[in-house]
């Protein structure tokens, strides 16, 4: 039960950097049976679903290479990485025997904050990023979100506990910059 706990946070964790990545990942990984999905989530298991998830992935990782671009998938990116979050933890978190409206309003909170906080520290990123370097440095960015989300959905399968503790004090690092940030007193003018 922990085990499939810290994968469904894992995999909604890496959600945030790519959306498609931990999808194919997921979909993979319960064709060849190493999660168990329950009945009603059985079509991200199939051949179409891994395909389309594959091709997303590869068009999804060429984007994010190409200068303005990138800022405007940020912009589709947030409310999709946490449908995928969701998803992915309402498919892989030992909720299934709960009602439906459980196990997706756990799913959302479980998945969707864990998927929506990270995308939402990557987006500053790159919004920081773009301004400092008029865009130069979005690729070293890019490189950097594509190597923690796919190794992270591929770590998560094999040291579950591990990368859903990394993902979690990533998670309260992102929101705790966020929050110092937000709430900080603006200096009086004069």
């Amino acid at each position: 039960m922990l085990t499939n706990i810290a994968m469904g946070i894992g995999l909604s964790a890496c959600a945030g950097f790519r959306v498609f990545i931990p999808m194919l990942a997921g979909a993979i990984a319960a064709h060849f049976n190493i999660i168990n999905l329950p009945q009603q989530m059985d079509w991200l298991q199939s051949w179409p679903a891994i395909i389309l998830f594959g091709t997303a992935a590869v068009a999804e990782i060429a984007a994010y290479y190409v200068p303005f671009i990138d800022n405007i998938l940020d912009t589709i990116a947030a409310p999709l990485s946490v449908a995928a979050g969701t998803v992915l933890a309402s498919s892989i978190l030992p909720i299934q025997e709960l009602e439906p409206t459980m196990r997706w309003g756990i799913g959302l909170l479980a998945g969707g904050t864990a998927a929506g906080s990270i995308q939402l520290g990557t987006s500053l990123l790159r919004l920081l990023s773009s301004k400092a370097t008029v865009g130069t440095g979005n690729a070293v960015v890019a490189t950097t979100e594509n190597v923690a989300a796919i190794s992270g959905s591929v770590l998560v399968f094999v040291i579950p506990i591990v990368i859903a503790l990394l993902a979690i004090c990533l998670i309260v690092w992102i929101l705790m910059k966020f929050l110092r940030r937000s709430f900080k007193p603006k200096p009086l003018k004069q």
